[in-house]
């Protein structure tokens, strides 16, 4: 199949987003809204995909694990400012 890896990545983003979903059901603890879920799919799914373009595009496995890896830096550093404001942005949450 030559979308495998498209059905891959959404699955695993709609896995990561069921467990604040379920965790909203047993506690007052989480408290997501529409939005947070649209953010967290919208840089859930970019990072996937354009993790999926370096593996498949770039040749050089040093070269791939450097990119994938400032990819997934970068998703968790905006990740963390979305949450608790580390940087201090306009854009901080709490």
């Amino acid at each position: 199949m030559k979308n495998k890896g498209f059905f891959i990545i959404l699955g695993i983003v709609a896995f990561l987003l069921l467990i604040p979903l379920i965790a909203m059901q047993f506690t007052e603890e989480v408290r997501w809204s529409l939005t947070d879920f649209v953010v967290a799919g919208v840089l859930l799914l970019g990072s996937g995909f354009l993790c999926d373009l370096a593996l498949r595009k770039i040749n050089k496995k040093s070269y791939q694990i450097a990119i994938v890896g400032a990819i997934l830096v970068l998703l968790l550093l905006i990740w963390a400012e979305l949450a608790v404001g580390i940087f201090g942005t306009p854009m901080a949450g709490s």
